[in-house]
């Protein structure tokens, strides 16, 4: 071994709390083996659980090629194409902004100073009683871990504000929000403030694990994560939901009464159907299924409910495929696994030297003066300065990994889609209930590769229309003729 890689491989070791580099490498390869076998196992969920033919069989005559134009207006087609090019720009801009921002406050010294002068101070208030602290005396770690949280995410928003106010100005002028601005600041400050919560608590408990496990923390961080996600996923509809929106029960009558008997004759357990005040922010149509068990409840959208009861139905019916395959349940267990893997990998990262010293950050830790016993329990990763870089390699993660869960995403929706044709049987009033779906929402109607990659988590209007002719030709049902 040279000489240069002994000092890497001290260097390795002080970044992972060790004092020597024989220590460092065992958790190390301990954690690339566990993030590997963990991705393996998202690998196996996912081939094993996602319908990557929605519709098999043999479909009389061929499949049916979606074609924007058999079913939509040229007008609507004219429309969906004016917004597409009105909404693109700030989306595609804002996405870009965000992502070169928190790169390079990430992988550049630049966070670390930010995140070092927002938290520079005293650690309390100097009493009568008491001597004065030192000048400059750091704050506590807790709360250096916290205002690093609030300076960083706070900034990120403000950056993407602009395209933000960019977008909602295309929604009014197209008719999709009906938000006073005053009211759509609100739902920024709530978002953010949800944002503050999740990452406070998360980021809090990883850097604890950093400080009392410095060579091993991925070992709790993985499992810390992975229970994390599914507690989220649990309380997302109890306590995030109705930040947002208010919910009454439907009143009963005909269609409360119909959609409850459908979900029975799903044999889907519903609550309640419950009705969200969608109207006071969006011209849109929606529906879903939320909650688990005892707590799951059909929502509809109060601007669905002048549409006529068939496509209502129609609808839920798309969203008791969810339910009665258990989608949200395995999509938690494939993010909850995703999550542990990822943490593993990150501490891989956030204890490589030549990305700290990139970082702006000491790979022996803050103040110290070598990479022996004494160096700061952690090394550089446990430093509240880091929180930049760990915030960069998780959007780097994340954005990444998008294209994959858009992927599976549009192919669970297709079947979703498949199973409300299967409980319906009525595919006419798919095909119409789809293109009010997307003339309403002024769908984009040909999507191009790159907003299938970056944002379409459904298939295009035009897909699921042809897709419900192909299941009236499988099914030797009448196939719906072209709406025009």
């Amino acid at each position: 071994m040279s000489e240069a890689e002994t000092d890497e491989d001290r260097a390795e070791g002080a970044a992972a709390g060790a004092p020597g580099a024989a220590p460092a490498r065992r958790p190390r390869i301990a954690a690339a083996v566990t993030s590997a076998v963990l991705f393996a196992g998202v690998a196996t969920v996912l081939a094993r659980t996602t319908p990557w033919n929605p519709l098999p069989g043999h479909v009389p005559g061929g499949r049916v090629t979606p074609d924007p134009a058999l079913d939509f207006t040229p007008a609507e087609i004219a429309r969906s194409r004016a917004f597409d090019s009105a909404v693109n720009p700030p989306a595609y801009t804002g996405l870009l902004v965000g992502l070169a921002l928190i790169l390079l406050l990430g992988f550049t010294p630049l966070g670390a100073r930010l995140i070092g002068w927002v938290t520079a101070g005293r650690s309390s208030l100097p009493t009568g009683d008491d001597p004065p602290h030192p000048p400059g005396r750091p704050r506590r770690r807790g709360v250096r871990i916290i205002l690093a949280i609030l300076a960083l995410t706070t900034l990120l928003r403000v950056a993407g504000l602009p395209f933000d106010i960019w977008s909602e100005s295309v929604l009014r002028r197209y008719g999709l929000s009906t938000q006073s601005w005053p009211a759509w600041l609100v739902d920024q400050a709530k978002s953010l403030a949800v944002t503050w919560v999740i990452y406070t608590i998360a980021l809090l408990l990883l850097y604890a694990l950093i400080r009392r496990l410095p060579r091993y923390w991925w070992t709790g961080a993985a499992v810390g994560g992975f229970v994390l996600v599914v507690l989220a996923s649990f309380a997302y509809p109890l306590a995030v939901e109705p930040l947002f929106n208010k919910f009454h029960s439907l009143p009963a009558g005909p269609l409360r009464s119909d959609l409850l008997a459908m979900a029975r004759r799903d044999g889907v357990p519903v609550e309640d159907v419950l009705v969200a005040d969608a109207s006071r922010r969006t011209t849109s149509l929606n529906a879903y299924v939320s909650g688990f068990g005892s707590t799951r409840r059909i929502v509809l959208y109060d601007t669905l409910l002048k549409s006529p009861p068939a496509q209502v139905e129609s609808i839920v019916g798309h969203e008791l495929g969810h339910a009665k395959r258990d989608d949200v349940l395995w999509g938690t267990l494939v993010g909850a696994l995703g999550v542990a893997g990822a943490l593993c990998l990150l501490y891989l990262l956030m204890t490589s030297p030549r990305l700290l010293r990139r970082a702006g950050l000491d790979p022996a830790g803050p103040g110290s003066g070598g990479t022996g016993p004494d160096a700061p329990r952690g090394g550089g990763a446990a430093d509240p300065r880091s929180v930049a870089l760990l915030l960069a390699l998780v959007t780097a993660g994340t954005t990444l990994a998008a294209p994959v869960q858009n992927l599976v995403s549009r192919r669970i929706e297709a079947r979703a889609d498949v199973h409300a044709l299967d409980l319906t049987r009525d595919p006419s009033t798919f095909v119409s209930m789809q293109h009010a779906l997307s003339v309403r929402n002024i769908s984009d109607l040909d999507p191009d590769t790159a907003e299938y990659l970056l944002w379409l988590t459904h298939p295009s209007g035009p897909d699921r229309i042809a897709m419900a002719r192909d299941w009236a030709r499988l099914h030797r049902v009448q196939a719906p003729p072209p709406l025009r």
